[in-house]
């Protein structure tokens, strides 16, 4: 049996009000055990401090090579950023294990999370520390390759809305072509499985909602019914940032009301109706039972909404 020991170092943004470089404080700092034996990944929940420090910069941007991938694949964690503008901030999410959906006890719970399943993750891939920014979106339609979204509160640093499924696809298709790597949406279970981030409580930071975890209705003073600007509220413990609230997040899956028959090895779930796909997450306009982690809906591809965005997910190759 071999035992893979990793360090990993998440930064946490606290709440900024609407200046999107405004300097940060907060340094999340955790160190948690892969064991990789056969089939089993089991991972070790975070122990983490905050501490007070300086802001760190985004990484350097630069497309990654064979060798620079292969280096992040087996450090879960790190961060990488492929393209000076237009390109989110990746997160690496390791390889493991973890009960999809909602038990049967769980406080108000709904009927399409269920079964309660297992999922097995035996690569590492990566997901955009936050949710596509306006000025990430507006990178895709400078080159052409996107449609203007309608703004609400502003562009910048705010989550892009009012886009649909399709949309979205056009954006991860630019980053694709311009990077040369494979972006894409994130699966529905690699969605969930990032959001959890080695928990199995309602919530990334446990049980109850609290008060200035997230961004949605009853969440936070900070916000009146309207979005935030991404990385407003802290991380989870793979560095993630508003995996609950602020806006719904479109998946690659095609929508299904149950779990009967889902894949158990993280891919896409594309049988069925493709006209409907599923979100997940929420957004600032939903109560706090609806920012539970295994909430899911169903949307046409076609709707666009001041509600529902989108962050990316790409393979890595180890």
């Amino acid at each position: 049996m071999d035992r893979l020991e990793a360090m990993l170092t998440f930064l946490a943004v606290p709440a900024r009000k609407r200046q999107p470089r405004a300097a940060t404080k907060g340094i999340l700092i955790g160190l948690s055990a892969l064991l990789l034996a056969g089939a089993q990944f089991p991972y070790a929940r975070l122990i983490a401090q905050e501490a007070i420090g300086p802001h760190r910069s985004a990484p350097q941007p630069t497309v990654l090579s064979a060798d620079a991938e292969r280096a992040m694949a087996s450090t879960p964690g790190s961060e990488f950023r492929e393209c000076a503008r237009g390109c989110p901030v990746m997160a690496v999410i390791p390889a493991g294990r973890f009960m999809m959906g909602s038990p049967d006890h769980e406080p108000d719970r709904r009927t399409s999370e269920g079964p309660q399943h297992e999922v097995i993750f035996r690569v590492p891939f990566a997901v955009s520390r936050f949710e596509v920014t306006f000025e990430q979106w507006d990178a895709c339609v400078a080159a052409s390759a996107c449609a203007r979204a309608t703004d609400a509160w502003g562009r910048g640093a705010m989550p892009v809305v009012n886009v649909s499924w399709d949309d979205a696809r056009q954006y991860v298709s630019w980053l694709s072509q311009l990077t040369g790597r494979e972006y894409r949406l994130p699966t529905e279970a690699e969605w969930e499985y990032a959001a959890r981030a080695g928990t199995s409580s309602r919530y990334a930071w446990g049980d109850e909602p609290g008060a200035e975890n997230a961004n949605c209705a009853g969440c936070s003073d900070k916000w009146s019914l309207q979005t935030a600007p991404v990385g407003s509220f802290k991380p989870n413990a793979f560095g993630l940032n508003d995996m609950h609230g602020n806006v719904w997040e479109w998946t690659e899956d095609v929508w299904h009301d149950s779990y009967h028959g889902a894949p158990a090895d993280g891919s896409a779930w594309i049988e069925g109706d493709r006209d409907y796909r599923t979100i997940r997450g929420a957004s600032w306009h939903n109560e706090t039972e609806l920012a539970r982690a295994a909430v899911r809906f169903a949307r046409h591809r076609k709707v666009q909404f001041d509600t529902l965005g989108f962050r990316v997910a790409r393979t890595m190759r180890p």
